[in-house]
């Protein structure tokens, strides 16, 4: 199978972050991972959290990058890469009930069928995977799966966009 292969240069501002949704979510278009995909949302989130971390804990500029399965509507692996200017390792962590941020990458494993991460020249690469059924075939999967205290936050963060 085809992938169509984007980037995006993301400049190290927390406004980015939602620049990087809406372009996102008209590449995720591009090959039918419409608004009414159940995968839609779940790409959008972790692409959100992603770039948020680069741009909030690195302050340089980031690249985001989607690979997606062709042709329109095709069933495949989509998947997002972020790369950032630190080689510092990612690290899940639980956060506190009150706090307000600290789940980003417990989301991403929530959410995604696959994730890691890995050293580059410049930095690292953080990676996830998410497998998309046929349009026909895909059942919603919601959000309020996901463990522990993310699944309010997730709720939110969908609900705001």
């Amino acid at each position: 199978m085809q992938q169509l292969q984007v980037q995006l240069v993301v400049r190290p501002d927390p406004v980015e972050v939602g620049r990087a949704r809406r372009w996102a979510r008209a590449r995720l278009a591009w090959v039918g991972v419409t608004a009414d995909d159940p995968s839609a949302e779940t790409l959008i989130l972790i692409i959100s959290e992603l770039v948020t971390n680069a741009v909030v804990h690195t302050g340089r500029p980031a690249e985001l990058m989607l690979r997606l399965p062709r042709p329109v509507g095709a069933a495949g692996t989509l998947r997002v890469e972020v790369v950032d200017g630190s080689a510092r390792a990612p690290r899940p962590r639980q956060a506190a009930a009150e706090e307000t941020h600290g789940r980003g990458l417990e989301l991403v494993e929530v959410l995604a069928d696959r994730w890691g991460w890995q050293v580059e020249s410049s930095g690292k690469r953080i990676w996830c995977e998410v497998d998309r059924l046929s349009p026909a075939a895909a059942a919603p999967v919601p959000v309020a799966a996901a463990a522990g205290g993310a699944c309010e936050h997730a709720r939110a963060a969908v609900q705001n966009g």
